[in-house]
């Protein structure tokens, strides 16, 4: 249903440390750069399926802040990827929140495993892997 997903960022070269420490643990590939119009720079993070990562320099040339009340779902192939996706985030600038990496009793979905953690400019995201 996506395209693409987008977040600002406030230092472009500490998210994209971030970024492809975190995203390698999903089998996504580095970051390709891409110029915005303005002259901004982008990070182009690449899914197999045809969907994209952005993270950007915001080009109004205001701060970059983070949108209460929302999270940015990564899936993941298993609950031992969700938890290396996590630790990896952190160990390069995230933030870990909510409770511990693991399994959570959903009402609408089940049992799904989970980790919370923000990124060095706040952004929450999250590792998600659906039991089959």
């Amino acid at each position: 249903m996506l395209f693409h997903t987008m977040v600002g960022s406030n230092d472009i070269e500490r998210s994209r440390n971030f970024y492809d420490a975190a995203l390698s643990v999903l089998g996504i590939n580095k970051a390709s750069n891409n110029i915005a119009d303005s002259g901004h720079i982008r990070l182009l993070y690449q899914g197999e399926n045809g969907t994209n990562f952005i993270v950007t320099q915001p080009i109004n040339d205001e701060l970059a802040t983070v949108a209460n009340g929302a999270t940015i779902a990564f899936s993941c192939s298993s609950p031992e990827q969700v938890k290396q996706f996590h630790d990896v985030a952190v160990a390069n600038g995230g933030t870990s929140i909510e409770t511990a990496p693991g399994p959570r009793n959903t009402q609408s979905l089940g049992v799904v495993e989970l980790a919370y953690f923000r990124d060095p400019d706040g952004n929450k995201l999250c590792g998600i892997h659906f039991p089959k």
